[in-house]
């Protein structure tokens, strides 16, 4: 047998390995939920990179944080005035902010259910990301208040008499992670008919009695409004990754300086904008 004989078998060989391994392979359906998994997962889980971040952003906070408690004038709300004599606070996001669920992106199946994850919380004790916990109550200990924003969802759940069940399981897993709040400082999505996904309602309604120093959170979405490829009220436009980069751009001053952002490639807005 010739060598370029022998060699064209070879080829046609390993293309046939190849079809065989992609027939094998299953294939990823694609959806418009921004909580359904994007990669990243083992990153998180497995990766010193991924802690150093988390600790960074901590750290830098925790850094700013007595300049934002000292300026009266200072506001991480762009457009909040006239808020010297409000009492400072901080908003948070909670899920890959705060507490971490990592471990249930790698395990659950698809697709995605809130109901999946309430489950999984119920049975798992939560962890929080590194550093949170030094930062939360360094901030506490400093006089700040602190809210939870968050776009868990209430929704109705059989056997359960409450008009919030998620509310419950929330708190227990920041209480879980080391972190002491309650009731009136976490605010679910649909908790109030005007609370949905778009965070800015609530950002806004926390402004009304407070200076809100820092923005905490793992998404653009906890930090600027109308970032999602469905708009919610008050937005009208769909978000596209030009006009997100564009609003991150022109928000450039707040990033370490009031804003903190987190890493999830796992989930999240960007997952769906084109």
């Amino acid at each position: 047998m010739s060598f370029r004989r022998l060699r064209e078998l070879l080829v046609l060989a390993a293309s046939l390995v190849t079809c065989v391994s992609c027939a094998g392979t299953v294939a990823t359906v694609s959806t418009d939920e921004e909580d359904e998994p994007h990669g990243g997962v083992q990153w998180v889980l497995t990766a010193a990179e991924f802690e150093a971040l988390s600790l960074q952003a901590y750290r830098a906070a925790s850094d700013f944080l007595e300049a934002a408690i000292s300026d009266n004038d200072w506001s991480a709300l762009p457009g909040q005035t006239d808020a010297s004599e409000l009492p400072p606070a901080i908003i948070f996001d909670i899920d890959e902010t705060t507490v971490s669920n990592a471990e249930f992106q790698a395990s659950y199946e698809p697709p995605f259910a809130n109901s999946k994850l309430d489950d999984w919380s119920n049975t798992t004790i939560a962890t929080a990301l590194p550093g949170a916990v030094d930062f939360v109550r360094l901030a506490q200990a400093a006089g700040v208040e602190l809210f939870f924003v968050t776009n868990r969802p209430c929704e109705p759940k059989a056997g359960v008499d409450h008009p919030c069940p998620q509310e419950q399981v929330t708190l227990q897993d920041l209480i879980e992670a080391g972190i002491e709040t309650d009731a009136d400082h976490v605010m679910l999505a649909n908790e109030r008919p005007e609370w949905d996904r778009e965070k800015v309602v609530r950002r806004n309604l926390v402004a009304e009695t407070h200076r809100v120093i820092m923005l905490i959170g793992d998404d653009l979405g906890d930090f600027i409004q109308c970032a999602r490829s469905s708009p919610r009220t008050p937005c009208t436009n769909t978000a596209t990754i030009a006009s997100r980069r564009e609003a991150t751009w022109n928000h450039r001053s707040y990033w370490g300086a009031g804003w903190f952002i987190l890493p999830n490639p796992m989930h999240g807005s960007w997952t769906t904008v084109k």
